[in-house]
């Protein structure tokens, strides 16, 4: 199924940000099928505990990609799954969301705190700021940014923590250096949530893989440029295809 993309959402906002790319990859490749798959809802953080749902409800050999942490746990799965995972694309997504002493190119771990107590306090003020966040860099940030919130599903304010809670302790570089099929990873130039930087040193840990960078582009650039990003995918899996 060399010829099948499941894409993962990231936080909060639901499959719709996606969903502009699928169709776009769809358009290049009628023999491509891109299904996207919402996150579990669970109501703990436990890594192994999402893994296990996804791992339970995603075919087997396929193509494995997400957007933020979409793309976190798609690397993590990938290399749960091995050789039963085809190949990784990742969207914006940093091995590690929050910043620590051996991975600097990330959130500050304040900035992040802040934004955990702003979601206790009140998630859907969270949601749009976040919303917002995630719209910086687009051409037309704000009517990306009520795009995204309008579309976001309703999810509860604790399904809302726990997802920010795996957020803040997941550490993909691991995962990512013991899958050993092909990887994609696209950056964004404008990110306000993933510094671009994040993209130099992954391309040091990891010198053989295939590392984008979108330089006007904020951290939604899937859905502000579908096609562009859709092309670069096309043309990655097509080279993996002629290997």
């Amino acid at each position: 199924m060399r010829d099948r993309l499941i894409l993962l959402p990231g936080w909060g906002l639901g499959v719709s940000p996606l969903e502009p790319l699928a169709a776009a990859l769809r358009g290049l490749d009628e023999h491509l099928r891109v299904d996207i798959e919402p996150l579990p809802e669970l109501d703990c953080s436990d890594l192994d505990e999402w893994l296990d749902e996804l791992d339970a409800t995603l075919p087997d050999n396929a193509w494995l990609g997400g957007w933020s942490l979409g793309g976190m746990l798609a690397s993590e799965l990938a290399a749960r799954r091995g050789e039963r995972c085809c190949g990784l694309l990742t969207l914006a997504s940093n091995p590690c969301f929050v910043a620590h002493a051996g991975w600097p190119c990330a959130m500050p771990g304040e900035t992040f705190d802040a934004f955990l107590a702003g979601c206790h306090a009140d998630s859907q003020v969270t949601l749009k700021r976040f919303g917002l966040l995630c719209a910086k860099g687009a051409q037309d940030p704000k009517g990306l940014a009520r795009l995204l919130v309008s579309s976001a599903p309703k999810t509860s304010s604790k399904g809302l923590m726990s997802g920010l809670e795996l957020l803040a302790q997941l550490d993909t570089r691991d995962a990512l250096q013991a899958f050993r099929g092909p990887q994609l990873h696209v950056f964004a130039g404008l990110d306000e949530l993933v510094p671009c930087e994040a993209a130099t040193e992954l391309l040091k840990l990891l010198p053989d893989i295939e590392i984008g960078l979108i330089e006007q582009a904020g951290h939604a650039f899937l859905l502000d440029n579908p096609h562009g990003v859709a092309g670069a995918i096309q043309a990655f899996l097509h080279e993996c295809g002629d290997d």
